[in-house]
Order: C-alpha cells, then sequence, then structure tokens
C-alpha cells in the first residue's frame, strides 16, 4: 500500500494506529524511511530517514558539504514547524544529519547543484541520507490522516526540492573556506603562533545569548607589530595579527573588548560560516578555555604543583572531592586539560579563583610561604611555557602577569595595540620559574557511567542513572548535539574494558574511518558497543573535541 492510501486509511483512528507506518516508501526519486514512530502526540517526534540522489562532486564531500545540505534543509524547513533537522550554529561541526550511502558506511558530503555549471569530478556517492524528525499531527489521540499524508507525501518533497536546488558556487565557496581556515589552523604552530585573528573580523557578538555578529561593530585591526600574512590554498591572502606561542596577556578598561577578544580565541578552535566575522579568527585546535567551578566532583587529579601542604595533610598528588573550591577546582581543570593534550590555556581573571591567579606582594610578607599552601599561576606559567604549554589570559585588575608576559596586548574601544614594550618597562624581575611537570594518564574507571538507562544530555549536562554532570562551565562546548554526542559515548564506554583515555582515543580514531556514528550505539559491531534499537537513528549528534570528552568524564561523581 502506498504512503498517501495508509495515512487515509488511518484518519481519525487511535493514535497507536501510527505504529503501521514503519517501513520505507518510494516519493518519487525520493525514498522514504520510517524508522520510530512516537507514542503520543506528546511524546519526542518520530524519526524518518530521506534517501536522495547525491549527484555532489567527489572533490567537494566532506563536513562543510555535509553542514552546507544540513542548513539547506534547515532553512527549507523553517516554515513547517512538524519537520526538523539538526539546526547548526555559527560553527561548522561533524554532524549526523547527513551521511552518504557509499556501501562502505563512510559520512561525507552531500547536495544537488543546479543551473550553475558543473563542479566537474564525479559524485562522491550514490545516494545521500537524511536524518529527519517529523511531529505527526494529531487531534487530542486521533489521527489527523489526511493532514499526515499532506505532510510527508507533499510538503516533505516540496521542502527536500527546495533544499537541494543550489548553485554549485554556493556550496564550493563553503567548502573552500572550509579549507583555508583548516589550513591557517594547521600552520600556526610554524609561525610560532597559537592564534591568528583577521583584519576586518567582527568579534563583537549581537548579545550574550546570541552568538551573530554584531551591527555596526568596530572592525579588527592588527597592530603592525603582531601583523602576518598568510597564502591560503584558495589563492586568498590574509592578514591579521599573530598571537605568539609563550605567555600573552590582553590587557585594557572595562567593556574595551578583552574578554570579546578572549571568547573569540576559545570559538577560533572551530570553523565559522561566511558572514560570521569570525571566519578567520583562528586557534590551534589543543586550546583549552579554563574557569573556576566551586562545587565540582575531583577524581584523583594530582594537583600537587599548585596545591600542596595542607593542614590536614591530604594527599594533593591524587586529590579527590565532591565538592572542589574555586582555586582547587581551576587547578584540577588546568591539570585535566594538560592531561587531555591541552598547548594552550585561554584563562580570564573575570571567572577564575584570585588565589588561584596571583598572590600579591603585601600577602606574601604577611602570610610566609610555608603557610600558605597555594602555588599561584604567576609562580607557573613561565614553567608551563618552558614545556611547550602557552597562556592567554585576560587581566584587568593586577599587573602581576606582566612581570612573565612575552606579549602584552592593549585593548582600546575594541582597537588592539601592542604594548609589550611599555609593560616590560614597569615589569619586576621575577625568579626564574622551574619547567612545568606534565602529568601522566590516571586510570579512570568506566563504572561510573554504568546505569539501568544509557546516559542522557539534558540541559547544560548529561543525566548518568540518578547523578548529573553539569557541563555548564565548558565554554567551548558550543552546542547541545555535542553534548548529545558526550553521553553517547559514556554510554559506550560503560560496557568496555580498559583505560578510559585510551579508549575515547580509539573511539575518535574510529570517527575518522568511519564518520561520527562511531559514537553512537547506532554503529554497532564495534568493540564493547551494543546495536541500536530499531531506528534509533544518531541525527541529532554533533562531534566534540577529545577535550571537551574527557572533561565531562573528569567531571562524573564517583
Amino acid at each position: 500500500m502506498s504512503l498517501a492510501r495508509l495515512l487515509t486509511s488511518l484518519d481519525s483512528a487511535g493514535y497507536g494506529a501510527y505504529k503501521k507506518l514503519h517501513g520505507s516508501y518510494e516519493l518519487g526519486e525520493y525514498r522514504l524511511r520510517i524508522d520510530k514512530v512516537q507514542s503520543d502526540p506528546f511524546a519526542p517526534p518520530s524519526l524518518i530517514q530521506v534517501e536522495v540522489p547525491n549527484p555532489i562532486p567527489a572533490e567537494l564531500a566532506g563536513v562543510a558539504a555535509r553542514d552546507f545540505l544540513t542548513r539547506r534543509v534547515a532553512q527549507a524547513f523553517s516554515h513547517d514547524h512538524d519537520l526538523h533537522i539538526d539546526q547548526p550554529g555559527q560553527q561548522v561541526l561533524d554532524r549526523a544529519s547527513v551521511v552518504l550511502d557509499d556501501g562502505g558506511g563512510s559520512a561525507g558530503g552531500s547536495g544537488r547543484s543546479s543551473g550553475s555549471g558543473s563542479a566537474g569530478g564525479g559524485s562522491s556517492s550514490d545516494t545521500a541520507t537524511l536524518r529527519i524528525e517529523v511531529q505527526l499531527p494529531a487531534k487530542g489521540r486521533r489521527i489527523l490522516g489526511r493532514k499526515a499524508r499532506a505532510l510527508l507525501c507533499d510538503v516533505l518533497p516540496a521542502a527536500l526540492d527546495q533544499a537541494l536546488d543550489f548553485p554549485t558556487a554556493d556550496l564550493r565557496e563553503a567548502v573552500v573556506l572550509e579549507r583555508d581556515q583548516n589550513y591557517l589552523r594547521e600552520h600556526l604552530p610554524g609561525r610560532g603562533l597559537i592564534a591568528f585573528v583577521g583584519d576586518g573580523s567582527c568579534l563583537p557578538r549581537a548579545a550574550g545569548h546570541r552568538d551573530t555578529p554584531a551591527k555596526d561593530a568596530v572592525e579588527f585591526r592588527s597592530p603592525d607589530s603582531l601583523r602576518t600574512t598568510f597564502q591560503l590554498p584558495s589563492g586568498r591572502e590574509v592578514t591579521g595579527m599573530g598571537i605568539p606561542a609563550g605567555v600573552t596577556v590582553i590587557v585594557g578598561g572595562g567593556y574595551h573588548g578583552k574578554s570579546t577578544l578572549l571568547k573569540a580565541l576559545e570559538r577560533g578552535v572551530y570553523n565559522h560560516i561566511a558572514g560570521d566575522g569570525r571566519e578567520f579568527a583562528i586557534t590551534v585546535d589543543s586550546a583549552a578555555a579554563l574557569r573556576a567551578e566551586d562545587g565540582r566532583a575531583i577524581t584523583g587529579v594530582d594537583i600537587s604543583q599548585f596545591i600542596s601542604n595542607l593542614p590536614a595533610q591530604t594527599d594533593t598528588t591524587s586529590f579527590s572531592t565532591d565538592n572542589a573550591s574555586g582555586s582547587t577546582s581551576q587547578a584540577a581543570g588546568l591539570m585535566e586539560a594538560l592531561e587531555a593534550g591541552a598547548s594552550t590555556l585561554l584563562i580570564d581573571e573575570d571567572t577564575s579563583a584570585t588565589n588561584f591567579m596571583i598572590r600579591d606582594e603585601r600577602m606574601r610578607e604577611l602570610i610566609p610561604t610555608e603557610k600558605e599552601p597555594i602555588t599561584p599561576l604567576v609562580d607557573r606559567v613561565r614553567g608551563l611555557a618552558e614545556v611547550g604549554v602557552s597562556t592567554v589570559l585576560v587581566a584587568g585588575g593586577s599587573a602581576a602577569f606582566i612581570d612573565v608576559a612575552d606579549t602584552v596586548i592593549h585593548m582600546d574601544s575594541y582597537h588592539p595595540y601592542d604594548i609589550t614594550q611599555r609593560a616590560a618597562a614597569l615589569a619586576r624581575a621575577v625568579d626564574k620559574q622551574e619547567p612545568f611537570e606534565l602529568p601522566a594518564r590516571r586510570p579512570l574507571s568506566a563504572k561510573r557511567f554504568q546505569a539501568k538507562k544509557p546516559p542522557q544530555a539534558k540541559g547544560a549536562g548529561i543525566r548518568v542513572g540518578k547523578g548529573f554532570i553539569d557541563l555548564s562551565a565548558l565554554s567551548q562546548l558550543v552546542d547541545v548535539s555535542q553534548t548529545r554526542a558526550i553521553a553517547a559515548i559514556l554510554g559506550q564506554l560503560s560496557s568496555q574494558h580498559g583505560e578510559i583515555e585510551m579508549l575515547v582515543d580509539e573511539m575518535l580514531e574510529q570517527v575518522k574511518h568511519g564518520g561520527i556514528d562511531a559514537v553512537s550505539r547506532f554503529s554497532g559491531g564495534k568493540r564493547g558497543s551494543r546495536s541500536a534499537a530499531p531506528g534509533k537513528h544518531p541525527g541529532r549528534l554533533a562531534l566534540p573535541r577529545k577535550l571537551e570528552i574527557m572533561a565531562a568524564i573528569n567531571r562524573a561523581r564517583k
């Protein structure tokens, strides 16, 4: 029976009769597969997949192409509140919303070109699969069969026709931009840089809760002494401010753009869409933002290089607590980031514990060093630089870090000025700091993620059994679909044995070769994984970095 006839026959039936829809149907040149039907009108939407012809040239396939198509479909669905696909933000992320079917299960670009000439080359696969959610219509608990028929048989194909009908040039522009951004990020270390902000960038955002660019914002312009130029694969030349490796301090008055610059560096670990304003605000992908997190859990972290000689003789080489203080949480966060591979630390004094950051001269005289268990970051930051870990720090209320800075940037009305020489003239001599001892991997257990129900993303965190992992302090976790992916990863880890960070490395390696489905149970067949229930396609997943995955693991309570 055709889908249209079946839906018409279900009109006015009880909502449970929608279960008869399970299966595949032809919709012209598209093939619809209904995987999971919601149990009632108020349950989460039903899950469907649509196979579409995929004439994307092989040389354009990749994350940017799949992101491009996801945005096209999301825009086409914007006028119908019953159809949904994972909605991207300003960042270009590796999502599970579009998958290529090339017989090997690999992910790749997707779309349809028209009217603007061929991009050349063959297609990357025969079909692309779009993972979509649909709210099946009802009146009370009775099926609105004719409305459902119009939704699935008319509205959906028409929206896909619109989404897939785009000029090849638009797709090419998105792909070329992503490749230029990747190239720039990969070549920063070769220039001795940890970040770059292109001239003409728009860093301020429209509002605190909106990530779109602010209107009439001051365009970024590099000071001459820090200006550098990159030739990109596209042939484009970009000029802007390079931030050198080492210790960089950003200073300036309140509301002059210090934190705005730092926030752009935090988000610079991701690529951005054209028009965002931060297309060429690029940071090395191993940069970690740190802040104080009062009350978080810590398990077995060596914080002894910052906190030691506690009055109760507590062992800080393997420190655990369920209720960390601000300074303790920030020390643990720094060590955990280093364990996960962070090469650059991004810190704002406004969100930091003061006693973790500095200890001024008079306080050192008032309280002898042997009586103070905290060694502040200012006394360790040069030692970190000695072992290749850079720090970018916003300082507005203390000049202590000027004494240990390699570069000092003054933000004045959103304009950056290199005042390193002026700051050096004011700097006080400090004792040479010993090289920092980088931490070794800790043996973490995955048992804490075992529960009757798999971990589930909830708001700004993840529900695990009766517990909750609060991820609200992770400013580089930019999309709820990344949180869902972390929850899926924790679910996989709960059934595996071995050193937990090594298991995460293995899973991320699987993603490189088999696509983002590798992080979910949907993929099946992986070591320790369980196959997904039928139809539980992971359409709302976006790949997080290892730093955020490990941050979630480290914040789980015993």
